[in-house]
């Protein structure tokens, strides 16, 4: 887990503020198809408690869904399941470094005696053309979520599949609605058994 766990926080330390950047590995060895049920085990102690009660059910519905996309269906934890679902989140502030440039175009025109655009005795006239960009740099606190979810196969209490999902946290409660299942999809995309 830690090993998986360092390879999240690279991920991080590169991650666009406004993707969704996932990751995943799996035991090559384990065939997929045989698992037709799976219980939640339920979300590590580690998990942030910035993570209200109301996003762990929308998370939770999510995995739910896309599990049973796959022909698994989430029985009672303590049932029997074939596979047994664990999930976490960190949740990391940064201050990420944002530059914006503008350009401002300058347009003279110089007139004199004698040629074109200066060409030919004398001073000449015509357009001349300049301008000055500026770029603003900021400094701005980000959130950034990290959900993993780790299957296990129960019989042999071995991890079989791992994988995580990063992006910036929504403020908005709407906007987190919206956006969770999207962040499991993403993360799902990766198990084995499409």
């Amino acid at each position: 887990m830690k090993t998986f766990l360092t390879l999240i926080s690279f991920v991080v330390l590169f991650t666009s503020c406004s993707s969704i950047k996932t990751v995943s590995d799996h035991d090559p060895t384990v065939d997929f198809t045989q698992f037709k049920t799976a219980e939640f085990y339920g979300w590590d102690k580690n998990t942030t408690e910035d993570l209200n009660s109301f996003d762990r059910k929308r998370i939770e519905a999510a995995f739910t869904e896309e599990f049973k996309k796959r022909n698994i269906e989430i029985v009672e934890k303590g049932s029997g399941g074939d596979l047994i679902i664990s999930l976490y989140l960190i949740n990391e502030e940064r201050t990420e470094t944002r530059s914006t440039s503008t350009y401002s175009p300058n347009v003279h025109v110089y007139v004199g005696f004698g040629g074109y655009y200066g060409y030919g005795p004398g001073w000449g006239y015509g357009p001349g053309w300049g301008g000055y960009s500026t770029t603003y740099i900021d400094e701005v606190d980000i959130n950034v979520g990290t959900l993993v979810c780790s299957v296990f196969d129960a019989n042999k209490k071995q991890l079989i599949w791992e994988s995580a999902a990063s992006k910036t946290i929504d403020e908005n409660p709407q906007l987190r609605k919206k956006s969770i299942p999207y962040v499991v999809r993403s993360i799902m995309r990766k198990y084995p058994k499409k």
